[in-house]
């Protein structure tokens, strides 16, 4: 009788088919192994392009928004209101009074002919032009008339908010001062160097005429004189 051989020794030699199977199966494991770890690489490929397409959005979108409020500054930003040097001669204007004034540096306060005053004497340093929300000192204010200002005041009793906002548009940003100024005999008065005119309300035309003809008059004083760089009046806007 011919002796069984242990199961040691089967495994040993091992059978072709199992062998195979074995082999097909350790196969199929390194193919699953690729196929997931190419799964993966498509399933990170697409997360990073996704991510840099919502970057992408978001920065566009950010830019053309950017571009956006840039145009719309630009369009809708009241562009600066601009005259040409004046002639000092509003004799064609409706209501201009003329006058003969004085020019001298004296120190304290001046009594002056008119309300406000258009010229006469002065304090040695002028106001720096601008707006202002509260009265200025007049001593201050002649001066920068003799560098050919123009002083556009307002009786605040008169004028409300809204309408000094509409005065303000027609402005220059330049060698003009605004300012509230109690005790006016009109509602609007725009004063010149040895010119004033006194106005009806504040969207009263006549005051782009007196602007046309005496805003940086060369016939002030001293017409090419600075307004900026001297004294600021409290209340200054701008």
């Amino acid at each position: 009788m011919t002796p069984t051989p242990p199961d040691s020794a089967k495994r040993a030699s091992g059978n072709p088919a199992t062998k195979a199977q074995i082999a097909m199966t350790a196969k199929q494991r390194r193919e699953q192994q690729k196929q997931e770890k190419l799964a993966q690489y498509q399933r990170e490929l697409t997360k990073r392009r996704r991510s840099k397409l919502v970057w992408w959005v978001v920065g566009s979108t950010a830019g053309i928004a950017i571009v956006a409020a840039i145009v719309a500054s630009y369009i809708f930003t009241p562009k600066p209101v601009t005259y040409a040097r004046g002639d000092g001669d509003g004799a064609s204007i409706s209501g201009v009074a003329t006058f003969e004034n004085t020019a001298n540096h004296v120190e304290g306060d001046v009594d002056y002919p008119q309300t406000p005053p258009a010229g006469g004497d002065h304090n040695a340093m002028w106001l720096n032009c601008g707006v202002y929300a509260e009265p200025v000192p007049e001593v201050n204010a002649v001066h920068s008339l003799e560098h050919g200002a123009v002083w556009v005041t307002y009786d605040p009793a008169a004028v409300d908010q809204t309408a000094v906002d509409a005065i303000r548009a027609k402005l220059p940003n330049s060698y003009v001062i605004l300012s509230p100024h109690e005790g006016l005999d009109a509602p609007v008065v725009a004063s010149a160097w040895n010119a004033q005119l006194k106005l009806d309300s504040a969207d009263d035309p006549r005051l782009d005429d007196f602007l046309t003809a005496y805003w940086r008059s060369l016939n002030a004083p001293e017409p090419n004189a600075a307004c900026a760089g001297a004294f600021d009046a409290p209340g200054k806007l701008s």
